[in-house]
């Protein structure tokens, strides 16, 4: 009898160990991209693209996919919000910038086309800070998704010491 209410305690503590590590998790810190570098980093994504002579529009969410600012130039269409958001949460998706999302996955990319909230095209780019993927940038309204991302990049290249020391 007493054998097994050793083998019961050994058990016990064998369970306790093993599951201890997943009630660590009970609350997460995780670092996300805050309003004022989102809305700073969509106008000067909207000002680079305006060098270049176009109108378009800027979405800038977090890594959860959450919007944080979107902002329309005075002459883009309406729908490039849209198309934006809907690069930029390619991007949240696949965890790479949605241009080589759309190559790396052109064997789905029709059906990846057809969920809510994704659109599977270049023109969304992914935002880090400190080493830390913090969110994405979608950019819609020029002649091809290659310019929106050229306007995306070359706005992010501005933000590089503020990026990467980020507290």
């Amino acid at each position: 009898m007493k054998t097994i209410n050793t083998f019961r305690l050994w058990q016990l503590i064998f369970f306790c160990t093993v599951t201890s590590p997943s009630l660590a998790e009970d609350v997460l810190t995780m670092r996300t991209i805050g309003l004022d570098l989102a809305r700073d980093i969509a106008g000067a994504t909207i000002k680079e693209c305006r060098k270049m002579g176009y109108q378009i529009s800027a979405v800038v969410v977090d890594r959860n996919g959450i919007v944080r600012i979107a902002m329309r130039d005075d002459l883009a269409a309406r729908f490039t919000l849209q198309i934006a958001e809907e690069k930029a949460n390619a991007v949240i998706m696949s965890g790479v910038n949605s241009g080589e999302f759309r190559k790396n996955r052109a064997d789905i990319r029709q059906e990846l086309n057809h969920v809510n909230g994704l659109i599977v095209m270049t023109g969304g780019v992914q935002i880090t800070a400190g080493g830390n993927y913090i969110g994405a940038i979608g950019v819609s309204g020029a002649p091809g998704g290659d310019i929106d991302e050229a306007c995306a990049l070359k706005a992010l290249t501005g933000f590089e010491e503020r990026l990467e020391f980020a507290d």
